[in-house]
């Protein structure tokens, strides 16, 4: 098979990461294909679901891969690690798709590399089928993410702390894989030199018409800072909960990756907190915008050898971005939300408006989606809307000031912006259950519904359906890959 690799980051940054092979597994078997993203990075599905467990597996990588483990720093809930880098993971190269993009291709769960701190450096199968599927529900609901390509069983058991689990591999795609932590790695060893090769490579690379600005760091500043607020107001638009938004976790391009302890949040709430490991709630839901602002900081902090020679100098331009982070969140944030509430144009009140809509949720805890969802229903007939909230007062009191402000045509374009579906946790967790036992079927039908998530279907009602009452309350996700 042809991959017509072509490994930019590998041929343009030597010292930015370890030449590594894939560790030796005994029996790959290509678990799942995604068909229709191998067709758009100009692969052929047939051809791969014959070879996949070979390649995928790392045993037997196609022609012109040179797998790598690449480098970086990061703060990890807060507290600044000098030394990460890619532990479990290897990028094998990078070809163009049919759209003429670059694109990463990474094999994650594929063993242990100079930089795997004590760990196996291994996957086991829940986790990777668990990022499959959330990364297909963020792209089906219009989200820059990564995205799975296969799944590969290794036919290796993996001893975790809930017992023996069988071995996996994702191959992950990406726009690349450099994070906030990459510039902080070189940038802590102060090692100008390499953080000013890698702005330069991920300008060509991501931002190619910044390299005639007069200043193209700090616009390529500018528009990493743009290219995450939007990324995390989206977030908030749909609920999703990243759960780890640590500096190395956070891409250069703007699409969300690493889904390790992540969720979607049913009842709203903004402290919402799935992780089993952010025991202080840093990562909330509700958090998350300024957890945005404060990792783009980290960056500032890496590139200010660039942005100007007297450091008074750059640390004004710093901030003078840093300073527009909340203005551009919030403007994203309220573009969608006035979509995902059906609004005429744009007047002052209407973030008051969203806010106290908010409000009236939070004391009831009302399911984010499906309220959202069914306000398309209340622009004629609150009905459907009602039995979502305990005590519906407030909500009462607030529907005629919305449907004053409604556009014409307000619940078809609602319905075509709220979803319906989404990777709820009981149904995510009920797939990788059964998966466990051998059964496939409910992880094919639930990734089924995730790719179309707005539009409404009776035979997906279940889908649809809110956890049992108290799932929420215990729930817990880990990481896991």
């Amino acid at each position: 098979m042809t991959f017509r690799f072509d490994n930019s980051y590998a041929r343009d940054l030597e010292g930015f990461y370890v030449d590594w092979p894939a560790a030796p597994v005994p029996a790959p078997r290509l678990l799942r294909l995604n068909r229709p993203l191998a067709e758009e990075l100009g692969l052929d599905p047939d051809l791969l679901e014959r070879e996949g467990a070979e390649i995928f597996s790392g045993r037997c990588l196609p022609e012109g891969a040179h797998p790598l483990a690449q480098v970086y720093a990061g703060h990890q809930f807060g507290g600044f690690s000098p030394q990460l880098g890619d532990g479990r993971a290897l990028l094998i190269g990078e070809i163009t798709d049919r759209a003429g993009r670059r694109r990463d291709l990474q094999l994650k769960g594929s063993g242990r590399t100079p930089f795997s701190r004590g760990a196996d450096g291994k996957a086991a199968l829940g986790p990777v089928l668990r990022e499959y599927l959330v990364g297909e529900a963020m792209h089906g609901l219009g989200i820059p993410t990564t995205r799975a390509l296969a799944a590969v069983t290794t036919g290796e058991p993996l001893l975790r702390q809930e017992g023996e689990r069988p071995g996996a591999i994702l191959t992950r795609v990406a726009a690349s894989h450099i994070r906030v932590g990459t510039f902080q790695f070189f940038a802590a060893r102060s090692d100008i030199d390499r953080v000013r090769r890698l702005a330069d490579y991920a300008i060509a690379r991501h931002y190619p018409e910044l390299a005639s600005a007069p200043e193209p760091y700090l616009a390529f500043y500018e528009a990493v800072a743009e290219a995450q607020a939007q990324l995390v107001a989206r977030w908030m638009l749909v609920g999703f909960i990243h759960g780890v938004m640590n500096t190395d976790n956070m891409t250069i391009s703007g699409e969300t990756i690493d889904y390790g302890p992540c969720a979607f949040m049913e009842g709203y709430d903004p402290g919402t907190v799935f992780s089993s490991i952010d025991l202080q709630g840093r990562y909330a839901y509700g958090n998350q915008p300024f957890i945005l602002a404060w990792n783009l900081a980290r960056l500032g902090e890496a590139l200010l050898p660039l942005l100007d020679a007297d450091a008074v100098r750059a640390a004004d331009k710093a901030n003078s971005v840093l300073e527009t982070v909340g203005a551009r969140y919030q403007g994203h944030w309220m573009a969608g939300m006035r979509a995902k509430l059906g609004l005429a144009g744009a007047e002052e009140g209407d973030a008051q408006l969203a806010e106290d809509l908010l409000e009236a949720m939070r004391g009831q805890r009302a399911d984010w989606t499906l309220t959202f969802r069914r306000l398309a229903d209340a622009v004629t007939d609150a009905g459907t809307l009602r039995p979502l909230f305990r005590d519906a007062a407030a909500l009462e009191a607030w529907l005629p000031r919305w449907r004053a402000r409604l556009a014409p045509d307000a619940a078809e374009r609602m319905r075509a912006t709220n979803p319906i579906y989404i990777a709820r946790n009981h149904r995510v967790e009920e797939a990788l259950a059964a998966a466990h036992a051998g059964d496939l079927a409910p992880f094919d039908r639930l990734l089924e519904v995730l790719a179309d998530p707005f539009s409404e279907r009776a035979d997906r009602e279940l889908f649809a359906v809110p956890a049992p009452e108290g799932f929420d309350d215990s729930y817990r996700t880990f990481c896991g890959t």
